[in-house]
């Protein structure tokens, strides 16, 4: 793997460089390839210390960006977010070539509607909107510059429809369809 380190307000000392790369090599045991490149920003403000990763894959952008008091720490959580990352994206695609070993009906039908009949169904608002495409980051931007809580849109890197969402732990969440 090759290591392009820089770093803004923090020159990066050879300990430093070291440090990451020994981080990081830990996860080319996942890689077939080693002419994979791993960009790294550190980052040093007033008392947290930042360190972002990019690893850009044939398919996937592994990304991952950790703050903390200790630069070192940073690295180490930022390493463990990434491992966390591929081996999620490995269970999925693992997942996705599995023979599906599933039962046909999993649900007993019940005679019982979960909505009484006697209720109606009242929709108030229709939209029809043109789907831009855009990557996932710029539609969070477009979500907040709303004021949403969702937003539907065209993933420019798979041209399918996606919906992102604020989730209520203030993190962000990702609908892919299928």
């Amino acid at each position: 793997m090759n290591y392009n380190i820089r770093g803004e307000n923090v020159e990066v000392t050879p300990a430093i460089r070291e440090y990451v790369q020994k981080k990081l090599s830990k996860l080319e045991k996942f890689f077939d390839s080693t002419d994979l490149e791993a960009r790294v920003n550190v980052r040093v403000y007033n008392d947290k210390q930042k360190v972002e990763v990019t690893i850009p894959l044939p398919h996937i952008l592994l990304r991952a960006e950790e703050s903390n008091s200790d630069l070192y720490a940073s690295i180490d959580l930022v390493v463990d977010k990434l491992e966390r990352q591929i081996r999620k994206h490995k269970t999925k695609v693992n997942r996705k070539w599995r023979e599906k070993i599933s039962p046909k009906h999993m649900f007993v039908v019940s005679n019982t509607t979960l909505v009484d009949e006697s209720e109606d169904i009242e929709l108030v608002r229709t939209k029809s909107f043109d789907l831009k495409p855009m990557d996932v980051e710029e539609a969070i931007l477009q979500m907040n510059l709303l004021g949403h809580n969702f937003y539907v849109f065209k993933n420019s890197e798979n041209n399918s429809t996606n919906v992102v969402y604020s989730r209520k732990d203030g993190k962000y969440g990702l609908i892919e369809a299928l």
